[in-house]
């Protein structure tokens, strides 16, 4: 198993561009809209189906990179969201979480830990896909962040 961390200052100025600044309750309520349906949110996500749902949680399909998934989704409201896995070739937990700095800036954190099918614990062939799903993890910080603050702007968050 592996374990990989990536937080984004949520609005830095290179990263925000001409865009709004986003608030904790615009993060959350766009995390909630990926939790839900994270196609518009992620590239490497071509689809996603609710099978069930409960208070401040959900069961989820999903296809990522061409595999089918699923996996529960649980809601701290304001705060993170935890998503495990209970079908995949790489089981284990994605969680998003809000973090307020000392400064008062705010951060969005990435933070996955897997353990792949077939690929040893600590081995080079470990390290080498875990750097391979870095990539595209923290790739996933700044697509969501710029779709949420795509809707802030156009008022549909």
């Amino acid at each position: 198993m592996f374990t990989l961390s990536h937080s984004v200052s949520v609005n830095d100025p290179e990263l925000r561009g001409d865009g709004p600044p986003l608030s904790r309750h615009d993060i959350w309520q766009g995390l909630l809209l990926k939790a839900e349906n994270p196609v518009p949110f992620l590239d490497s996500m071509s689809a996603c189906t609710i099978v069930e749902r409960g208070e401040n949680w959900l069961l989820r399909d999903f296809t990522l990179r061409g595999e089918d998934m699923q996996e529960r989704v649980t809601m701290e409201p304001e705060n993170r969201i935890v998503f495990e896995r209970t079908r995949s070739s790489a089981m284990g937990t994605v969680t998003n979480e809000i973090i307020e700095r000392d400064d008062g800036e705010l951060e969005l954190r990435f933070s996955f830990s897997l353990e792949v099918d077939g690929i040893a614990h600590g081995s080079d062939e470990e390290a080498a896909y875990a750097e391979r799903m870095s990539q595209s993890y923290f790739s996933g910080v700044a697509s969501t962040l710029a779709e949420i603050r795509r809707r802030v702007a156009a008022r549909t968050l």
